[in-house]
């Protein structure tokens, strides 16, 4: 007797999960997938921005050393407060200056390739920059501090325990990002922040490719100042949209897109036909068309214009 041959069960594809991905949902509904930085870019920011705010301590240190020569006592004195000043503004001040420009980022971040990101989709806020920069007395200023401590007043009488006990506390605040998946220091799980990589944006295939333009793409013709509100991060977003072909999606962007470039006779097709949506995806299709061939004509001429806040 023959053996009956056993059914082979299918094979389930594999996916490959990279757990430094994450998926950030935009205020507009759409996904977008950020890298999270890795613990070694981030402390190589780190102390590229203390290298950075060393190097600026050591210019002002010389220059009032080489002012404060003719001074008496009193002047010599003025001159350590300024310094004294201008370092405490530099250490607290520093972090949150360049974290709330357009980058998001400070010049150790920029080089790394990493900025901050609000973890909830939205814009980044001067409260939340505040308080993860506000937490970074603890997470290093203080530990350093007792470290020093330890290392200079251990032997003048000064408790021991006391400061192993602190520099356990201490720690605790420094190791934070090793216990969470995120990496998030304690100033980045109280403010809502994230740092995540931030590569460079690529114009990826056109939608718009066609051996002729539709009939309602030919009928819509934007001026070269509609065409310059958006950049290259916006062709992106409005490029899911299309991709995903969602009614909602689609009519809120259009009429977001029309208010931005102060559409000048609204399409009364767009919302009284029967086949309103695909109007309005037309609409989106032919202005996709228009900002991706200004875009690529000014990236032959080696202008890269990266947002609407890009005045390039």
């Amino acid at each position: 007797m023959s053996r009956k041959a056993k059914k082979k069960r299918p094979v389930k594809p594999t996916l490959s999960f990279d757990k430094n991905v994450r998926t950030l949902v935009t205020p507009e509904g759409i996904d977008l997938r950020l890298r999270i930085a890795t613990g070694g870019a981030r402390v190589s920011a780190f102390i590229i921005d203390l290298i950075i705010m060393f190097a600026v301590l050591i210019l002002l240190n010389i220059a009032i050393s080489f002012a404060s020569t003719d001074m008496d006592d009193g002047g010599a004195e003025v001159a350590e407060a300024i310094w004294l000043l201008f370092a405490f503004v530099l250490r607290n001040f520093y972090f949150m200056m360049f974290e709330m420009g357009p980058k998001a980022a400070t010049p150790g971040k920029r080089l790394l390739k990493i900025r901050v990101a609000n973890r909830a989709g939205g814009h980044l806020t001067a409260n939340a920059i505040f308080a993860r920069n506000a937490l970074r007395e603890l997470e290093f200023f203080l530990p350093l501090a007792f470290i020093l401590s330890a290392i200079f007043f251990s032997a003048r009488g000064v408790g021991g325990w006391l400061i192993f006990l602190g520099l356990i506390w201490s720690f605790i605040f420094l190791l934070f990002p090793l216990f969470n998946k995120d990496r998030l220091r304690a100033g980045d799980l109280i403010a809502g922040t994230w740092v995540v990589k931030s590569p460079k944006l690529r114009l990826s295939k056109d939608l718009s490719d066609a051996p002729e333009p539709t009939d309602g793409q030919a009928r819509y013709e934007f001026t070269p100042s509609q065409i310059d509100a958006y950049g290259v991060k916006e062709l992106h977003v409005l490029e899911n949209v299309l991709r995903k072909d969602e009614p909602i999606m689609i009519a809120e962007v259009t009429e977001r897109i029309m208010k931005k470039i102060e559409w000048p006779k609204p399409d009364k097709d767009l919302d009284k036909t029967e086949n309103s949506h695909a109007d309005k995806h037309e609409f989106l299709n032919a202005y996709y068309a228009a900002l991706r061939g200004k875009l690529e004509t000014k990236l032959l001429f080696g202008v890269r214009r990266k947002d609407k806040f890009d005045k390039r």
